[in-house]
């Protein structure tokens, strides 16, 4: 018995020191704790439940604010390309592996890593919890880190900490710090440490550019990101935000070169008929530049895609009227290839082309529902329709066509003046000379003297010589010599310099500054200003002139911005890339100034030997009339007096011009020619004659 007792309190001393002895079911040979305490300390958990719960909590509220930043980031409803992709983007490796790789069974056998552990990092001010022994045992579901992170003995804390400066930078963004979120992301952009998040913080750089109002810096980033092609993750969202730099620039021509460069890239089909739009537009302005240096069979083939591209743009899209317009353009550029008016009526290309015009004028009609902006475009290119359709008819000698769709211009607007010059041009064909006389009053009036219309003065010549005015007709000759030859002669002086493109800009922006700064300007300057209004008549030029002030009004803008901004290596290099985008504009404007200045060269050549001509003609019939004077004992009189009257429609007061200029009566002058030469229904009826001829 007592035996037996003995070997119990053997047993149970036996079972007391089992138990207090250490167990050695979970080694730590191999396992560097330390170092994985280390890496891990973001929290105080005490329990593998609540480590569990923590983590769960944080991955919702993660998705709770991924699915709430689309509605944040965009400023505008159209601006909102995937946002939630660029947001929160998906790291390129799983992690989902991370919490089985730290929180390992205990009964796992241990493992003795074949690469020395990783480097400690310093201590945090709060410590972890520990079990008394030097050693924290609790069990933590790790923090996110960097999408190519590993455990095999790689230190990874060096890239969470860059994925969370990066964090800082969207926060930023999200927050409309946008100033300050650039200048995250370049940092980030400045470090070659960094390339795997390289396209990511450009990607924020250039959308905070964008918000900044600086759209030219924000198109030379997103082209940057373009440029790594279509494999990248923010490609297509990049695609996207060009179209809404198009929408604030003034010139959307801007963003077309990007456009064509990824031409074969398949777009969003919520854009994909605006870049239709915009690729035909880039093709229409190549085929005119290579028909203007004579390069024919190239510009065909541009024409021949902006036909494709505009036919593939569907009826009730709102981008379907302007692609329609660009449409007739191209039809009418075929069709006016014809030699004479006759076979130009019959051209089955012309005929189009007025289909075309007469379409995009049924469809910009003003109507209720249309947003400002769409009806302030609708009605400029309505506009333009309609000034399509008098050129086109014009062409055909249907002048009466001509003269209708130009009375359909509103007063006041863009293409009145254009408007009221050509209808004098269509109302002296058909012999309708007090109108065209009175447009040409207008055209002379004090509010538009920095005008060119150097060809109204020619035509006033020669009505007045079909009136046997000789006299004052070759008054007005010598007007138009007095006032253009110099504009001639300076102009071929500058044509035949042979300067480099950018030169010939450079002459004209010359003379906007002191326009701009109000210098005092030398008879030179004059004559430049008008040269400079010659070549702004080319709306290319005009809208590429625009784009430059604008980008140097970019540039400008960076001394308004805070001390930290202006100062920043951001700026430095912004201002650098924005000289650079300056100086390809300004060769681009150029060349399209030099073009234009030698195309109106030869016009006002022509003009001037047209003036040569009438003068001689003019004084011929002159000296004809003074001999058959002197023969006939100046009894005879070539000039009658014409039969005229005052009468006006009932809703207009008849009032003597005494050469006052009112506002409101320009466009409604009206020239009353109280003697000519000729009997006026026999001069429409020739006039009628020869075209129909």
């Amino acid at each position: 018995m007592m035996r037996s007792f003995r070997l119990i309190r053997l047993a149970v001393l036996g079972l007391v020191l089992a138990w207090t002895a250490p167990s050695f079911a979970q080694s730590f040979e191999g396992l560097d704790l330390g170092g994985q305490t280390k890496k891990k300390r973001g929290a105080k958990k005490t329990s593998s439940k609540s480590s569990t719960k923590s983590a769960t909590s944080k991955s919702s509220k993660k998705k709770k604010g991924k699915s709430t930043r689309g509605k944040a980031a965009p400023v505008e409803a159209e601006e909102s390309p995937s946002e939630t992709e660029v947001a929160d983007p998906t790291p390129s490796a799983p992690v989902e592996a991370a919490p089985a790789a730290i929180a390992a069974p205990v009964e796992a056998a241990p493992v003795t890593p074949a690469t020395p552990p990783p480097a400690p990092v310093p201590t945090p001010a709060t410590p972890p919890a520990s079990n008394g022994l030097g050693l924290d045992l609790t069990q933590e579901t790790p923090k996110p880190a960097a999408p190519t992170m590993s455990f095999e003995a790689v230190d990874v804390s060096g890239k969470t900490a860059d994925r969370q400066r990066l964090d800082v930078a969207i926060s930023l963004f999200k927050n409309d710090e946008y100033e300050k979120a650039a200048m995250a992301a370049h940092e980030l952009l400045a470090d070659p440490k960094l390339a795997g998040l390289h396209t990511e913080a450009r990607y924020v750089l250039a959308k905070s550019l964008y918000r900044m109002g600086m759209y030219h810096s924000s198109l030379g980033e997103f082209s940057k990101l373009l440029a790594l092609g279509p494999s990248t993750k923010f490609f297509k969202t990049s695609l996207e935000w060009l179209f809404f730099i198009s929408r604030k620039t003034k010139n959307e021509t801007v963003i077309l070169d990007e456009i064509a460069r990824h031409a074969n890239q398949e777009f969003p089909e919520k854009y994909r008929n605006e870049f239709r739009y915009l690729l035909a537009r880039y093709h229409f302005v190549r085929g005119r530049a290579l028909d203007q240096v004579g390069q024919p069979a190239d510009a065909d083939k541009s024409f021949s895609e902006v036909k494709r591209l505009t036919l593939l743009i569907p009826k009730e899209d709102p981008f379907y009227p302007r692609a329609r317009y660009l449409d007739g353009l191209a039809s009418f550029r075929n069709g006016s290839r014809q030699k004479d008016a006759a076979s130009k009526r019959g051209n089955g290309e012309m005929l189009a082309s007025v289909e075309a015009m007469k379409e995009v004028v049924r469809l910009t009609r003003a109507v209720p529902g249309k947003s400002a902006e769409q009806a302030k475009l609708d009605k400029s290119l309505r506009e333009l329709a309609f000034m399509q359709l008098a050129r086109t008819h014009y062409g055909m000698q249907q002048n009466r066509y001509a003269l209708f769709y130009l009375g359909k211009v509103e007063r006041g607007n863009t293409q009145w003046l254009e408007s009221l010059f050509e209808a004098s041009w269509a109302n002296y064909r058909v012999g309708q000379y007090e109108q065209a006389l009175g447009n040409l009053i207008t055209l002379s009036s004090p509010f538009f003297r920095e005008e060119y219309f150097p060809e109204a003065l020619i035509l006033k010549a020669v009505i007045y010589y079909e009136n046997c005015r000789y006299r004052e007709s070759n008054i007005i000759l010598q007007d138009f010599e007095r006032t253009y030859l110099p504009v001639h002669d300076q102009l071929e002086a500058l044509v035949k310099k042979n300067m480099e493109a950018s030169e010939y800009y450079s002459v004209l922006s010359d003379v906007q500054k002191k326009n701009k700064e109000g210098l005092e300007k030398n008879q030179t300057d004059f004559i430049l200003e008008r040269i400079l209004r010659l070549a702004l008549t080319d709306q290319d030029l005009r809208k590429t002139n625009d784009s430059i002030l604008e980008l140097e009004g970019e540039m400008d803008a960076f001394a308004s911005r805070g001390d930290t901004f202006k100062y920043s290596e951001l700026s430095k290099q912004l201002l650098e890339e924005l000289k650079v985008q300056r100086v390809a504009l300004i060769s681009k404007a150029g060349i399209m100034a030099k073009g234009k200045l030698e195309t109106e060269l030869v016009a006002l050549k022509q003009l001037l030997a047209n003036g040569l001509r009438i003068k001689f003609e003019t004084t011929t019939k002159e000296k004809e009339f003074l001999e058959e004077q002197l023969k006939a004992g100046g009894r005879t009189a070539i000039v009658k007096k014409y039969k005229y009257s005052v009468a006006v429609a009932d809703d207009q007061l008849y009032w003597p011009y005494e050469g006052e200029y009112w506002r409101d009566e320009l466009g409604t002058y009206q020239y009353t020619l109280t003697k000519g030469c000729i009997e006026r229904d026999t001069a429409n009826r020739s006039v009628q004659s020869a075209e129909a001829m």
